[in-house]
């Protein structure tokens, strides 16, 4: 295969990740009809459809999301062992991008890159908050942060936190006002601060366990979010409970601010681990990002 059919397949990758010839066309700094003529060039000597066109969007056929799925994980490997050869440079340098839960990105993430990254002015860290299973490698993360019993078995683990502790809490005002909680299931009958998953658009399960046995209830209340500090702040405001991990609200418990309930009903989970591909080839920046979060 000579040099011109592998321009035209990173041509194809480019448009069909961009879903658009003119975002394509202006990553690769080349004009659309160029564009649109060497994919029709390459249609045309493979013999088949690989991008279907419509007047607003442009999308892979079958044979196309083929294609995309066997030579897209090429180039970025190649992309990559070109980034890694900065190693033979002075410092380490370029882009690392991590997933992760807003708990984790500030109660590990935060906590252990912070006092690092003043060493290595060359290397970035890109942080998506993000609560859904995310596909880290069509999404183009370089790793993400799981609880251990989450993590997608093709994929290297590193443990970087302690197992996750769960806390159930409300102030102080709010059980003056409604009696504590016995059992998990008496948490039906109180005002409960939902958090919402972007997985089906589902609120989340509170999941309990006492002597092996586990049990999970849904709860209901006057506000749901989509992210771990807001359920804390409207517990912190009197709403009702918040069912968070327990490292938020130790300073809290201490001052009396908020108390807990239900702690014998409440798990522990493996800890957070920093997931990525087998297949990576580990830039002198993962490294970096690697061995302080495994500290």
């Amino acid at each position: 295969m000579d040099h011109e059919n592998f321009n035209d397949l990173l041509a194809f990758v480019t448009v069909a990740r961009e879903g658009s010839f003119t975002k394509a066309a202006a990553k690769m700094g080349v004009s659309q009809s160029a564009l649109s003529h060497t994919i029709r060039g390459l249609e045309t000597r493979l013999g088949i459809r690989l991008l279907t066109r419509t007047t607003r969007s442009v999308s892979p056929t079958e044979a196309g999301e083929r294609l995309l799925q066997t030579a897209a994980p090429r180039f970025d490997e190649i992309t990559q062992e070109l980034a890694s050869l900065s190693e033979l440079r002075d410092k380490p340098a370029g882009t690392i991008r991590i997933t992760a839960a807003e708990h984790a990105a500030n109660h590990v993430l935060w906590p252990k890159l912070s006092p690092v990254m003043h060493d290595y002015p060359e290397v970035k860290i890109d942080i998506n908050i993000d609560y859904g299973l995310t596909n880290i490698v069509t999404q183009r993360f370089d790793a993400g942060v799981r609880l251990g019993d989450q993590v997608e078995k093709d994929m290297i683990a590193v443990r970087i936190s302690p197992d996750l502790r769960m806390a159930l809490v409300a102030t102080p005002d709010y059980f003056a006002r409604r009696a504590k909680p016995r059992t998990p299931h008496e948490l039906q009958q109180h005002s409960c601060i939902n958090l919402r998953l972007p997985t089906h658009n589902n609120l989340m399960v509170w999941e309990f366990e006492k002597n092996g046995e586990p049990l999970n209830v849904r709860v209901d209340g006057q506000w749901v979010f989509n992210n771990t500090s807001s359920r804390l702040r409207a517990a912190l405001a009197g709403y009702g409970i918040a069912y968070v991990p327990e490292d938020m609200v130790e300073e809290h418990l201490k001052e009396g601010t908020l108390i807990r309930v239900l702690r014998d009903w409440c798990p522990s989970w493996p800890g957070y681990h920093l997931y990525y591909p087998s297949r990576r080839q580990s830039s002198p920046a993962f490294n970096v990002v690697l061995d302080a979060l495994r500290a």
